[in-house]
């Protein structure tokens, strides 16, 4: 069952691709679409076998490669953890391909759209399934090289092609870490296979090494490296910067990537490799400092932003950085809930806001919508539906697994902890403003669309109008609901978004039942701690996101001029926000233009001034002068061919004078 459910995905792809010019865009769409949906089920039917207690098993298929001791068989491992990371990836990816019917409806290249969709979801399940850190780090790639076709797939574009560059060369940072991590596992551990390192972790406990005369825990440098890789792929402050220019792709691809699958990747890894980062308590100190520092700024940056997409975008980083914190402080199952949940309510939000793109003639400015809940109300309920989950309104899917992070940070009570929730509570509040910002400039108010009589409070909005801002009022939007396609995975997400916590929060963080099965490093008297919390504590995410509500409806609906004269009143701190902390031009002179400049440097006065200039341009100029200089004594004239050999025999006899 396991091996067709992750065949599936590949198979489409080959038909979809090599059919590319064979097959009718029906046909590709119909084959990778059904295949997504067969292998749904049988996701599904796999998570309910290990909620049953069947235990983690292993598929053999073949030994990949041998060299020396190192050994390396291609397996496929089931338990629970990858069982939920199948329901996720698979579900998700089923409904963003009936969605992309509808969205993609007008493109030339949808067979090419779709095999690309496919070989993404064949990547990701490589990943989640694999027995070995190399097979793992071969699905990894996959995603990389997926995510580039899909980011950069309009690459007509160049803002599209610079954009999928960019998440290629920064996740290549984060890899170059996560290489040195598999190479450090195969010094300490003598092996690959992820079950056997992670057996093999108590031995290793005070293993060291040198590194520049300082003595190095091994444990802790090997957890910092992997968790270096689990930083560019899920997007982690400092190797961040990628995420928000991937919106360059189709909104579907949005959806993909960021609400379940690629930017959850580091989060899984994390997990999986749970007992190590358990033996690493620096390493998971890290963990949290790093994920709080994600979830805040990221928090922060969305507040500005006026770009639809951008907004949840940042919003899934700074949704990223609570469940590393999560995993910091040894909540595990918790960060699983939260990646579980947020892949529906994401999800939602971005194929939500493909919905409303769609309707406004591709406009993403949300400064240019205003009005919409009259033209679009099936989109509106389903938007709202996300940011009630988004939010942590109560009984949502986000309601049980944010308050699940919060009340275990808490709980755990390290300095690290504590300050991971006190973030925490500040980024909710942030996230409620933000959410409810969304939805209010896009769905509420007066239109400001071009055609409509109001389109002039537009340029009055936070800091006028965008770049995409049309003017003139002629050439008006006629807002419109989205196909049955695109509306149908919404509503299948909404109800995942309403009731995905209430049906699996006592399993996934409940501190009775054995959901984890082993899958999952466990500490059951924390677990039980995380349920005790003061009653402060557990009201407080529920505060801050009532006061986030209210100051959005204040701001943006009961006294529409508040937020302009707010920016004007700190265009200092609104400015620094909205260049997002100035973290690209940062990258920018520290990195990009010395690398230029040496590049510059070494292509002109290197490669041209000194390799081509004395080697092949050289030896050539020097061919050509010298027969330059030969085809002057070719005069025709006897008396000139005399003198020459005169003075050669001149020269022979000297030179063997000189010899004596």
């Amino acid at each position: 069952m396991i091996g067709i459910l992750v065949l599936l995905p590949l198979l489409g792809f080959l038909v979809a691709g090599i059919g590319n010019r064979n097959l009718g865009n029906l046909a590709a769409k119909a084959i990778t679409t059904g295949f997504l949906f067969v292998s749904c089920a049988l996701a599904w039917t796999i998570f309910v076998a290990q909620w049953g207690g069947e235990g983690a098993y292993k598929v053999a298929l073949f030994t990949w490669f041998s060299s020396g001791s190192l050994s390396v068989s291609w397996a496929l491992h089931v338990d629970m953890l990858v069982a939920v990371m199948l329901v996720v990836i698979t579900s998700v990816s089923a409904l963003v391909h009936l969605y992309s019917w509808g969205y993609m409806a007008e493109d030339p290249s949808q067979p090419r759209f779709f095999a690309y969709l496919s070989l993404f979801t064949f990547a990701m399940l490589m990943l989640v399934t694999a027995d070995s850190i190399v097979q793992l780090f071969f699905g990894w790639e996959g995603v990389g090289l997926a995510s580039y076709l899909l980011i950069g797939f309009w690459y007509e574009k160049p803002s599209a092609r610079a954009a999928a560059i960019k998440a290629f060369v920064v996740n290549r940072v984060g890899d170059f870490g996560f290489l040195l991590g598999i190479f450090a596992l195969f010094l300490v551990f003598g092996t690959l296979d992820i079950d056997a390192i992670l057996q093999g972790v108590p031995a290793a406990r005070g293993t060291s090494f040198d590194f520049l005369g300082a003595q190095v825990d091994a444990l802790t440098a090997i957890a910092v490296l992997l968790f270096i890789g689990a930083m560019g792929k899920s997007a982690q402050l400092g190797l961040h910067t990628w995420l928000p220019d991937a919106m360059e792709g189709p909104t579907p691809v949005s959806a993909l990537i960021h609400a379940a699958t690629m930017v959850t990747a580091g989060v899984f890894l994390v997990c999986r490799m749970s007992p190590l980062f358990e033996a690493a308590p620096l390493a998971r100190d890290l963990v949290t400092y790093v994920g709080a520092a994600t979830a805040l700024f990221a928090a922060t940056v969305a507040t500005t932003q006026h770009d639809i997409k951008r907004v949840i975008a940042y919003s899934t980083c700074s949704q990223l950085g609570y469940m590393f914190f999560a995993a910091g402080v040894g909540a595990y199952g918790a960060a699983m809930f939260h990646l579980f949940t947020h892949a529906f309510f994401k999800a939602l939000l971005f194929l939500g806001a493909g919905s409303v793109i769609h309707a406004m003639h591709h406009e993403q400015d949300m400064r240019f919508y205003g009005g919409l809940r009259r033209h679009i109300p099936l989109t509106f309920a389903a938007m709202t539906i996300g940011t009630l989950a988004i939010t942590g309104f109560f009984y949502t899917a986000g309601y049980y697994s944010k308050d699940g992070i919060l009340f275990a940070a808490f709980a755990r009570g390290t300095e690290a902890s504590l300050l991971a929730f006190a973030v925490g509570i500040f980024s909710a509040f942030l996230t409620s403003f933000y959410s409810w910002r969304l939805v209010f400039l896009t769905f509420f108010g007066t239109p400001r669309w071009a055609g409509s009589e109001h389109i002039a409070h537009a340029a009055h909005h936070e800091g006028g109008p965008g770049p995409h801002a049309h003017a003139d009022p002629t050439a008006g939007y006629h807002p419109h609901e989205s196909p049955p396609s695109m509306l149908v995975p919404l509503a299948v997400l909404s109800l995942g978004a309403l009731l995905a916590g209430l049906l699996f929060h006592e399993a996934f963080i409940g501190s009775e039942h054995p959901f984890w099965q082993g899958a999952l490093a466990y500490d059951a008297a924390f677990q039980h701690k995380t349920h005790e919390v003061p009653a402060l504590v557990h009201w407080a995410p529920a505060l801050a996101m009532a006061l986030g509500f209210l100051i959005a409806l204040r701001q943006y609906l009961l006294k529409p001029g508040a937020a302009a004269a707010f920016v004007r009143t700190v265009p200092t701190l609104h400015r620094f926000l909205y260049r997002k902390w100035y973290f690209d031009e940062l990258y920018d002179r520290l990195f990009v233009r010395p690398a230029l400049f040496l590049g510059r440097a070494f292509w002109k006065g290197g490669d041209q001034g000194t390799i081509d200039r004395f080697g092949p341009d050289g030896v050539s100029a020097a061919v050509g002068a010298g027969a330059l200089l030969a085809r002057r004594f070719q005069s025709g004239q006897v008396y000139f061919y005399a003198l020459v050999m005169l003075f050669g025999v001149a020269g022979f006899m000297t030179w063997l004078m000189a010899g004596r």
